[in-house]
């Protein structure tokens, strides 16, 4: 076979226009949807974007195309773009530095969870084959001195129409740029490149010292009855699919029969597990939070067992994210003797095993958090047993795109009904036990989409996401013991969820003050429980 020759100028023009439209789809989608062309500014503004795609991506490739570097390099960014166009097409995935923690935080089974046949195909087929033509082919480049004039002639050319678009355009592209500044995390290619530079910069920052929020919280509740809290942290589980939350299925039968205090409008601190679960038991708010700084600060859980709690976790859901590495920690997968784990996953019912154990030998203040593996996706259908297959057809592949959307929100609400399950198991085992006060607490870390306008998953920046991956259920069972100790109206406090609106902001303040502690990192004003203290 004749290899392919082509010349270093024909190879950075044929790459730019090759990266600016085919692995730029998600891009040319989001414009379509949402660019509005009324007059003759907007026309021109819109006839400039191809070239503002291409000119940039032109510049990249006249850096990189070069000998010896500009064959691994460009077979690497067309293997790595179509993975990535892949991503965000068919998932509605933006790609930012929190996405890129998702990635490298991510373990083998949920990333096989992803590699489905259409995925293989389209990366195949829009980056591996592309990049073994230019592995494969001959890149002939004229001497030095006149290809750095060639590229710098064009450069300069190119820079010209770009600086005559902008000065023309630049009242809409402002505009623009202001209204969707989301859009950037779709530009394929330099989205992925930013984000990694940007998580090591973040990475880089964070070489310093523990800090310590409060070096000797009090426990100001002592003797009586032991108390032991269960902190049930879920995954993926979206407020809208739940019936306390007006949904009209039943996905919460159980539930609803354990007189909960349902918290009717709870919203995320964000839309992804690596950064909602520090999130959630860090003492920084949403606005505020930042994934690497609450790594090397002291937590919710820190401050409890400096208080003198008992504090165990028990992970079922990949990771504790940094949470948990101060406090005693279980596995959950050292459990697969016990029929709920297959391969490198256990279903949720695996966290009941031991429990009424974890309870019976509890010390006279213990907190125990359950990180459940809820509904994470996109294998669904691996989340519940067979008995629990209540709404069909279901979706019984990782693959959604070959679902029907009745397919995908069938499987999705079975998962919630195991969940409901669980958690009214968990409340029964509580129950066991009279002669301790004892409470469950269930948040979700994030939502999910389903489908909605196209977008399938979780992850989307907070800004733009949509409600289905924000907003959360969030639900209480309290013995009378308990909110008797505690001082809790329950009356009070049914009203309040009822009506109130709140985030995971709360979370770490109203378990303090829950669990009595008495700390300078307490604020009153997040405490959900205060209004109702008798």
């Amino acid at each position: 076979m004749k290899k392919i020759v082509f010349s270093s100028g024909r190879l950075v023009f044929v790459l730019s226009v090759y990266f600016a439209t085919v692995l730029n789809l998600s891009f040319w989608r989001f414009l379509w949807q949402h660019l509005e062309v009324g007059n003759i500014a907007t026309f021109v503004f819109a006839l400039s974007l191809p070239f503002f795609m291409f000119i940039p991506l032109y510049w990249l490739f006249n850096l990189i195309i070069v000998p010896y570097l500009a064959k691994p390099l460009a077979a690497l960014l067309l293997i790595i773009s179509a993975a990535a166009n892949y991503a965000m097409f068919k998932l509605g995935i933006f790609i930012d530095s929190d996405m890129y923690r998702n990635i490298i935080e991510t373990n083998s089974r949920e990333a096989l969870d992803l590699v489905t046949p259409p995925a293989v195909l389209w990366v195949l087929a829009t980056g591996v084959l592309p990049a073994a033509v230019v592995a494969l082919g001959k890149i002939e480049y004229r001497p030095f001195g006149q290809e750095l004039k060639r590229r710098l002639f064009r450069s300069f050319v190119l820079l010209s129409v770009l600086s005559g678009f902008a000065a023309s355009s630049y009242k809409e592209y402002v505009s623009f740029g202001r209204n969707n500044n989301q859009v950037r995390k779709l530009v394929n290619t330099f989205n992925y490149i930013y984000a990694v530079g940007r998580h090591y910069q973040r990475q880089a920052n964070a070489n310093r010292k523990f800090v310590t929020l409060d070096s000797a919280p009090v426990l100001t509740s002592k003797g009586g009855k032991k108390q032991v809290t269960v902190l049930v942290v879920g995954e993926t589980a979206r407020a809208a699919n739940f019936s306390l939350y007006g949904y009209e299925r039943k996905t919460n039968p159980e539930l609803e029969k354990r007189g909960i205090v349902v918290f009717g409008d709870v919203s995320s601190c964000g839309t992804a597990t690596a950064i909602s679960l520090p999130c959630m038991f860090s003492h920084m708010n949403r606005r505020d939070f930042d994934a690497v700084d609450a790594k090397y600060t002291q937590n919710l859980a820190d401050l409890l067992q400096a208080a003198g709690y008992q504090v165990l976790w028990r992970e079922n859901d990949d990771g504790c994210k940094g949470v948990c590495e101060r406090v005693a920690t279980e596995n959950m997968l050292q459990h697969k003797e016990s029929g709920f784990c297959k391969g490198d996953y256990c279903q949720d019912e695996v966290l009941l095993e031991g429990l009424r154990e974890h309870i019976r030998n509890a010390a006279d203040r213990t907190m125990i958090v359950l990180h459940t593996m809820g509904s994470h996706g996109p294998t669904y259908f691996k989340r519940y047993p067979d008995a629990f297959k209540k709404f069909v057809p279901a979706c019984d592949t990782a693959d959604l795109q070959n679902c029907s959307r009745e397919q995908i929100v069938n499987t999705y609400d079975n998962t919630l009904l195991y969940t409901d399950y669980v958690l009214a198991s968990v409340i029964d085992i509580l129950k066991e036990f009279p002669s301790y006060d004892t409470a469950m607490l269930y948040v979700s870390d994030h939502g999910e989409s389903l489908g909605e306008n196209n977008i399938y998953l979780h992850g989307i920046p907070y800004k733009i996401a949509p409600d289905e991956q924000k907003k959360v259920p969030m639900l209480l069972w309290l013995s009378d013991g308990m909110a008797q100790n505690k001082k809790i109206d329950k009356a009070c406090l049914l009203n309040q969820a009822k009506d109130g609106s709140f985030s995971h902001d709360n979370l770490f303040h109203s378990l303090l003050g829950f669990f009595d502690v008495k700390t300078k990192a307490y604020a009153e004003s997040y405490d959900i429980f205060a209004a109702c203290r008798r």
